[in-house]
């Protein structure tokens, strides 16, 4: 009983930190865009804006929710939430406190790279339950570049499991201290592949064919409103978190395993 109230307990834990880092990625993320274009970007709610996503949260929670008069309305409520709980799954098999984790399985990097292929049903519901050209078009796009990166993706994995002997991430992180480097210098053209692969995963330019805001002005969430619009963007900003923590354990060190803070910390950065 102890055990499975500690689970729940770190499990609540870990999903209220990746959202509070998710509320400070998309500030960054404003800024820095603001910045490239001479703007100022969020700075009036709070200092320097930083309470800018707390009063986005609020305002998306308490919007009015439109469901599409033809759409199929289970599929398009339960689209968001499906890619919602997939995006923090996967969270499930990793772990920023070396033997403080919610999961260990043999098959650490499979099993992740199953729950985030996962991702594209969730997109496609979303696109053919609007009853919407436009949002059907997105998910169209978005299933056909996820897929297509997906496989490649898939053999970088089993490049690491087979560079390791193990496709459990303990195992991958053991292995670059014992070697007292990084995977990044043995394997520095999969860890280019891998990030080109991840920036077409998570839909970041100039892999943003999904969204299209030129012509698709959105592409598969144009149709939502609300919190449902909200859990589309948590969900995206969660996986995008995800995959760089992948790939910081994959190359640079296993990350946590470090000898000093401070590295640890200029690696996750």
């Amino acid at each position: 009983m102890i055990i499975i109230l500690s689970s729940f307990i770190s499990l609540f834990y870990t999903i209220v930190l990746i959202l509070i880092c998710v509320a400070f990625y998309t500030l960054i993320e404003r800024k820095i865009m603001a910045s490239i274009q001479r703007r100022k970007g969020p700075n009036v709610v709070g200092f320097w804006g930083l309470l800018q996503p707390f009063a986005d949260g609020v305002k998306l929670i308490l919007k009015e929710l439109h469901f599409p008069k033809n759409s199929n309305k289970f599929l398009f409520f339960f689209s968001p939430l499906f890619l919602f709980v997939i995006g923090f799954g996967q969270w499930v098999f990793l772990s920023f406190i070396f033997n403080n984790y919610l999961a260990n399985v043999y098959f650490t990097i499979l099993f992740t790279y199953m729950i985030a292929s996962l991702n594209v049903y969730g997109i496609l519901f979303a696109g053919w339950s609007s009853n919407s050209k436009y949002a059907f078009l997105g998910g169209i796009r978005s299933a056909a570049q996820m897929i297509s990166y997906e496989i490649l993706m898939g053999f970088i994995f089993l490049q690491i499991g087979l560079l390791v002997g193990s496709f459990n991430l303990f195992d991958i992180i053991y292995k670059q201290k014992l070697i007292g480097i990084g995977f990044f210098f043995y394997n520095f053209p999969i860890f280019i592949i891998f990030f080109i692969v991840i920036l077409a995963e998570t839909n970041r330019a100039p892999f943003d064919l999904p969204e299209a805001e030129a012509e698709l002005v959105a592409g598969y969430n144009i149709e939502y409103s609300g919190i449902l619009f909200a859990f589309f963007f948590l969900a995206e900003y969660a996986n995008m978190l995800f995959v760089s923590n992948t790939l910081t354990l994959f190359f640079f060190c296993g990350g946590y395993l470090t000898f000093f803070d401070i590295i640890r910390f200029c690696f996750f950065f």
